[in-house]
């Protein structure tokens, strides 16, 4: 069967009792990273091919499984698109503050 044809393995996102703290911080290390989670701060989704992020698409995927391993974002298929939405309410009950924080200690 072609590729393009072949179904993508499911993605997975951990539940938001297994988020930790530790993959968040190193998640949110990264410059790119960072503006892909505020970009998501002011949209509730977003198709993955446009974010502001200048890198290849190869590596614009590697940080969305980052991020998505880490449980800050949470991506489904639809049709031949991948969408991207912040994990924030998942975020907020398991750390609360610790986003916010750090998204302001950043912008400084």
């Amino acid at each position: 069967m072609p590729r393009s044809r072949q179904r993508r393995a499911p993605l997975a996102h951990p539940a938001a009792d297994e988020i930790d703290l530790l993959d968040v911080l190193h998640a949110l290390s990264d410059p790119t990273r960072m503006t892909i989670v505020r970009t998501l701060l002011a949209e509730s989704e977003r198709a993955c091919g446009t974010f502001p992020v200048d890198v290849a698409p190869s590596t614009l995927s590697h940080h969305f499984k980052v991020l998505r391993e880490a449980g800050l974002i949470h991506q489904r298929e639809e049709a031949n698109r991948r969408l991207t939405a912040l994990r924030r309410d998942d975020l907020e009950a398991r750390f609360p503050g610790v986003l916010d924080a750090i998204l302001a200690a950043a912008a400084n």
